[in-house]
């Protein structure tokens, strides 16, 4: 146990919870020392307050810029109480101490979101509060510091327990907490003025999150996991309501932002349908349930406790479609009453709304973490480079449609991908193969088994359109396709062996569409 809490410093943005705390520590016999905003609003409510200014001696100067960094404060803070030396440098220079420090930081991350100038921005970086956090935190030995109103009842109930002291084990957790958050603050400040610069890759750079949720496993049960929300403020998973079902694990939160980035990417009525980060079925409809009645075609089997991610209002005819088979979890923009009636007889089903559409074209950063270090990527926010047509025959407006489309979900499929589509609907895909024929090879199978559950006995790959992620490294890819069917055929080019592909395609007598750009997903 430290020394009991005689005097605390409280200066808060956030004031949830600030006047009971406060009310609190006056009835223990604290002294309460606070500036600004944070004082009026103790005052207001009857609490004692002595105003920094007044403790130090020194006024409040530069616009408030200046008022706490000040020996009287610091002084107070970091002072180790069983150190002769530092209780004698108090004395000679009449410092007091200061025991429980409770701060919170100027809504920096807030300013950002609402996309204040940048002038507001910088007004809106807190000095002080860092500063007395990390000195606090430092010396958590002695001192109690509180970042989040959500800690104010741990430290009230260990004072009263405890004669106004608080154990060493709770001042550690609360020192981790406060370096934490100074670290995140500092990474959100350090982000956005690189943005505001010329450097595309800065010599350091950080990360930061805050916790949404701790989770029971990752992606195996074995594997402890939880889920940290940036301040990216991007429509998805991180920001989504939850209206109903159970909690989203490690893998439903994988899978339902794949599933959701697809939908994002067509601006017409549009559904995707996602089974282990791969989309079953991706289609774009003239209504929201002829969208979903589209993707789900290419793949009934495996739509069987997918996620249905949607780029419109969910209504109440789809909905009854959709509780059909078994779905883990629907996300869309919002969701009318009517199906909100209908997905409540389905307890089990997580239902997340978004208010919004993510922008598939917008950037941001993209992390992977390897053993000892990170890889970090700009967003895939891009399709084509130069679209050109390479081989003799020329594709029909609706197949230049069809492949553009099919290119669109190639985009977000596990490599290597091919995708076969027809009409602005998937009707099969071969996802993640470590050979390109392989994946042909699957596309087609699946093709075949969409339109015999659909009781048609010809492939749907026949007179579809194909896209390839990468380009064809030989012919064999190629033939695969043109032997089960399609007409019409995109891919990036870039092989040394581009010309044989090309000149495959024209014996063939197919159209072939090459982008200059390539979209490996890993």
């Amino acid at each position: 146990m430290s020394h009991p809490i005689l005097r605390a410093l409280l200066s808060v943005s956030d004031k949830t919870g600030l006047v009971e705390f406060g009310k609190f520590l006056a009835e223990q016999g604290v002294e309460i020392l606070s500036t600004g905003g944070t004082a009026k609003a103790l005052v207001d409510a009857g609490v004692k307050v002595t105003e920094v200014s007044a403790h130090t001696g020194f006024p409040e100067i530069m616009d408030g810029r200046v008022k706490t960094l000040q020996p009287k404060i610091h002084g107070g803070i970091l002072a180790v109480r069983d150190n002769a030396e530092h209780q004698k440098a108090m004395k000679d220079h009449a410092i007091a101490p200061i025991d429980l420090v409770c701060v919170n930081l100027y809504p920096f991350e807030q300013t950002r979101a609402r996309g204040a100038g940048y002038d507001e921005s910088v007004e809106n970086i807190d000095i002080g509060g860092p500063a007395m956090i990390r000195a606090a935190a430092k010396n958590h030995g002695d001192v109690t510091i509180v970042v989040e109103p959500e800690d104010y009842a741990r430290v009230k109930d260990e004072m009263l327990a405890n004669k106004n002291k608080t154990s060493d084990a709770l001042r550690r957790e609360l020192a981790a907490r406060a370096f934490a958050r100074t670290a995140s603050y500092d990474s959100a400040i350090s982000g956005w003025l690189t943005g505001e610069t010329d450097v595309e890759w800065p010599k350091r750079i950080s990360f930061a999150g805050e916790l949404k949720q701790t989770m029971r496993y990752g992606e195996n049960p074995h594997q402890a996991a939880a889920f940290y929300a940036n301040s990216e403020n991007r429509p998805g998973v991180a920001t989504a309501t939850q209206i109903q079902g159970k909690e989203l694990s490690y893998n439903n939160l994988n899978d339902t932002d794949a599933a959701f980035e697809i939908a994002a990417e067509f601006k017409d009525v549009a559904c995707a349908i996602i089974k282990h980060a791969n989309p079953c079925g991706v289609a774009v409809g003239g209504s929201m349930i002829d969208a979903y009645k589209r993707a789900y075609s290419c793949d009934t089997e495996s739509a069987f406790g997918g996620i249905v991610a949607l780029n419109r209002t969910l209504d109440g005819e789809t909905a009854e479609e959709i509780v059909k088979i078994f779905t883990e979890v629907i996300i869309a923009p919002d969701i009318d009453e009517d199906a909100r009636k209908i997905l409540a007889t389905k307890k089990n089903v997580r239902v997340l709304t978004t208010g919004a559409m993510p922008d598939a074209n917008a950037g941001g950063l993209m992390v992977k973490a390897l053993a000892g270090g990170l890889l970090v990527q700009g967003r895939d926010n891009q399709l084509v480079a130069d679209m050109k047509v390479v081989t003799k025959r020329q594709p029909t407006p609706e197949e230049m449609a069809d492949l553009q489309f099919a290119f669109t979900i190639a985009k977000h499929v596990k490599s290597n991908a091919i995708v076969y589509a027809r009409n602005n609907m998937t009707v099969g895909i071969g996802a993640g193969q470590m050979s390109r024929v392989n994946s042909c090879r699957i596309a087609a199978f699946r093709a075949e088994q969409a339109a015999k559950a659909a009781g048609e006995n010809e492939s749907w790959a026949r007179g579809a359109v194909v896209a390839s992620d990468a380009f064809f490294p030989f012919a064999d890819g190629l033939m695969e396709a043109i032997d089960a069917g399609a007409k019409a055929v995109i891919q990036p080019g870039g092989s040394i062996r581009d010309d044989e592909v090309i000149k495959a395609a024209d014996e063939a007598g197919v159209t072939m569409v090459l982008t200059g750009m390539r979209h490996f997903r890993h």
